[in-house]
């Protein structure tokens, strides 16, 4: 008998020479599939039965490197009968709303999703889905956080937010990469003004660290240019003033950098990137209002125009070059700056006046799969194609995350809604909208 690697050297046994068993140097019959234990007599073909074919080898032996290449190129494919080039590409496909489901299958599956590579893919090829992730504070003061489902109309439930967050208030929200969504600094009951930076992946759908902030600060402005996250003013626990200080976090670099101070101290109240420069908007320590601009090219903080900044309402948003700013409080109707004539002009006029409640106002602007989107505090979305100002579309979102809220866990959002039918003030706020690309 020889052995596959050649043939193993004979054994000497009371002076008889006797040859090793037949034995392939990385696979034997034990590594058939395990399906083969549903089949009679095929118990010494399954791992881990007792009538094994592979008697010398020993389980807790250091394998060499070409063992490994070899198990490797011997593993079970991602999809039987198929090479795992084409079994990506059909991998890749599958709805985002899956994902979790996909990770059960098997280890390489959950490797697989776990990586960059199948996400850049999807990116690549135009398959990767936009969802809305939503930072509401309820009556008890309590963070929770959602995520909608656009295509498939569905609200999703997440893992809780870090403790330090549970009750923080004036923190910032980002997102870099497309895909990490940034909590950072804030102010918690407890411990006060934080430097503290955490992030979540909405690739594992896990929460992780990153490094503090230079300053611990809160109510502050915050924005990304260049996939950087930039910080400036705000207050701190302590200290009597507002902040002139500014920072900035390279992803690429893991590490917070200063950067030049504004020329006053400011609480920002509206801020946003337009056309490369970051706008704020805010109050002074003599409650003066005050705006700045900063130009990430000369690294440089300057003034801005009057027209703007007196015309400017929260929540606006800078898309596809140009700047929307709400005109009535739910945000049925957009104005537009135009920096030909430095006015903000009527744009549009959606005609869905959906009325003056607190619960109805528009608490953020986002760009969801190529529209305006528009999302207010009973977390009700409106999408609007800029390039077509009659295309207006009312989501459902509101009927939906009613039925959602009610499985149980968000009782305080059906007593607010019924506070909000009776004319009772809503006493619940959209705290942060962003959205993740996956």
């Amino acid at each position: 008998m020889r052995a596959a690697a050649g043939g193993a050297p004979p054994r000497r046994a009371g002076g008889i020479r006797v040859r090793a068993p037949l034995v392939e140097s990385v696979s034997c019959y034990c590594r058939v599939d395990g399906g083969l234990k549903t089949v009679v007599s095929a118990r010494k073909f399954v791992p881990g039965a007792k009538l094994c074919m592979q008697p010398d080898i020993i389980p807790n032996k250091r394998k060499s490197r070409s063992s490994r290449k070899e198990r490797s190129q011997t593993q079970s494919p991602l999809l039987p009968g198929l090479p795992d080039e084409l079994a990506i590409s059909c991998l890749m496909r599958v709805a985002r709303v899956e994902h979790p489901n996909m990770r059960l299958v098997c280890k390489r599956w959950n490797r697989l999703l776990s990586g960059n590579y199948y996400y850049s893919l999807r990116k690549k090829f135009g398959m990767a889905e936009e969802w809305v992730y939503v930072f509401k504070r309820d009556r008890d003061q309590k963070l929770s956080w959602y995520a909608f489902d656009p295509v498939n109309q569905l609200w999703k439930s997440l893992p809780p937010v870090p403790p330090e967050y549970s009750e923080a208030v004036g923190f910032g929200c980002a997102v870099l990469n497309g895909c990490y969504l940034y909590l950072f600094g804030g102010k918690d009951p407890v411990h006060g003004s934080m430097r503290r930076v955490v992030f979540y992946n909405a690739r594992i759908n896990k929460w992780l660290r990153a490094p503090d902030m230079l300053q611990k600060r809160h109510f502050f402005g915050s924005c990304v240019i260049n996939n950087c996250l930039y910080v400036a003013g705000g207050e701190c626990e302590g200290i009597q003033r507002t902040l002139r200080s500014a920072e900035v976090y390279d992803p690429n670099r893991n590490r917070w950098s200063c950067i030049a101070e504004m020329s006053t101290g400011m609480v920002p109240s509206n801020g946003v990137v337009h056309d490369g420069k970051w706008f704020l908007k805010g109050l002074n320590s003599h409650r003066q209002v005050v705006s700045e601009v900063y130009l990430p090219a000369s690294k440089m903080w300057s003034a801005t125009g009057n027209e703007m900044v007196t015309g400017w309402r929260n929540p606006s948003i800078s898309f596809n070059g140009r700047l929307y700013s709400a005109d009535c409080r739910d945000g049925c109707k957009l104005r537009v700056y135009n920096t030909e004539t430095g006015s903000w002009i009527r744009f549009v006029d959606t005609r869905h006046h959906l009325g003056s409640s607190r619960a109805l106002e528009a608490a953020a602007f986002v760009s969801l799969n190529g529209k305006l989107c528009i999302i207010r505090n009973n977390m009700s979305i409106t999408l609007i194609d800029v390039s077509d100002r009659t295309t207006v579309t009312e989501v459902d979102s509101a009927r939906i995350w009613e039925a959602f809220a009610r499985k149980g866990q968000h009782r305080s959002f059906m007593a607010n809604l019924w506070s909000t039918i009776t004319g009772r003030n809503l006493k619940t706020d959209i705290m942060h909208c962003q959205v993740l690309q996956v």
